[in-house]
């Protein structure tokens, strides 16, 4: 007797009246809010505009549900194309059937087509959207569950997924539940990204980098425990092989860009601010014109109040200089004058008093 499981649910689809609301469907959508949402305060923070994320998301993702669509149904085409089976059924993307490595290549596309024409960088933009995209993968893997797909071996662990359908070749019973773990491990990798990114501050694609390297660590010994059906090469699942490449090549281009283009980018959106609302109904970019005019007058004002001071200055100081040498002059020329009457006088003229007395002497002497 089992102590505790997983239950599935019993099925996947609500109807709101004739609507029919797909538990897969709201994950996915989720999902990208999540991205997006959060992409949007990364971008904000790195210096970008408002609402550029979003812009460019309306090319990402629906390039990025394309890719995935068609990545899931070329690598599992016999669900498709096989005797007995219906190719409209790859067009149903609401009953699951989604490969991330496709809705990563294709969404890339997507985005450089959106970065392109708002003249951003596409490396910069990912960044930014890198652990956004980890927690919407970590949502989505909940439409897994919905659907009930994409589950491991069979166990007996507490926490085992309890399967009750048995459509499209599926056994009840419990088991691995893959969807949970591989979820769990998306929010560990979104978490790692967002606390390197603040500690090593990266930048040029590497951020991104990091999150596709941490993603295929934790895909690599999941789609290991996986017993749905999918192609082998040399006894592992090709999603396995898928992992391994794009593991190394994320690495590579790590290495690559922190030695090539080492630090990160300081201008992410040219212009970044200048369509920003200001009062009276003028934009940040009007206004910023203003205070910039203002500013050169004001320079040009203090600028001709300076040269009008340094006139002044300069010609009190030319009248003043030879004014006061030249009485310092006149004052030295007369005092020396004195002093060279003085010092002359008693050697050449007699006193009148003592030429009295020498008189007076000589007619008593007579």
């Amino acid at each position: 007797m089992e102590l505790a499981y997983i239950p599935s649910p019993s099925h996947g689809v609500l109807h709101l009246g004739p609507i029919p609301l797909r538990g897969y469907a709201f994950c996915i959508i989720i999902g990208v809010f999540v991205a997006v949402w959060l992409g949007n305060k990364r971008w904000i923070a790195r210096g970008g505009r408002t609402g550029t994320v979003a812009d460019i998301a309306v090319w990402a993702v629906p390039f990025g549900l394309v890719g995935g669509r068609l990545y899931h149904v070329i690598t599992d085409y016999q669900l498709y194309f096989s005797e007995g089976r219906d190719w409209v059924d790859a067009f149903k993307i609401w009953e699951g059937g989604l490969g991330i490595w496709g809705a990563i290549a294709l969404g890339a596309l997507g985005a450089w087509i959106g970065c392109r024409r708002r003249g951003i960088p596409l490396p910069a933009w990912a960044d930014a959207l890198a652990p956004g995209i980890a927690f919407a993968q970590a949502i989505g893997r909940w439409g897994n569950w919905f659907n009930q797909e994409l589950y491991g071996k069979a166990t007996d662990v507490p926490w085992a997924l309890h399967i009750t359908s048995s459509t499209d070749g599926r056994v009840p019973g419990y088991y691995h539940p893959t969807f949970l773990y591989e979820s769990l491990w998306c929010v560990g990798v979104g978490f790692l990204v967002i606390w390197a990114d603040r500690r090593f501050k990266l930048g040029h694609g590497r951020a991104f980098a990091l999150y596709v390297a941490a993603y295929c660590v934790g895909r690599g010994w999941i789609e290991y425990m996986r017993v749905d059906d999918a192609h082998h090469i040399l006894g592992l699942r090709l999603n396995d092989w898928t992992a391994m490449v794009v593991f190394l090549l994320a690495v590579l281009y790590f290495v690559l860009s922190a030695r090539l283009r080492p630090g990160r980018e300081e201008i992410v959106e040219p212009g970044a601010g200048a369509d920003a609302p200001a009062e009276d109904g003028e934009t940040a970019s009007d206004d910023a014109e203003g205070k910039t005019e203002g500013k050169a007058k004001d320079k040009a004002k203090d600028g001709d109040k300076s040269a009008g001071e340094d006139e002044t200055d300069g010609d009190s100081v030319d009248l003043d200089k030879p004014a006061v040498t030249e009485s310092v002059t006149s004052s030295d020329s007369a005092g020396s004058a004195s002093g060279t009457d003085a010092e002359t006088e008693p050697d050449t003229e007699p006193d009148a008093e003592s030429t009295s007395r020498d008189e007076a002497g000589s007619a008593k002497k007579s």
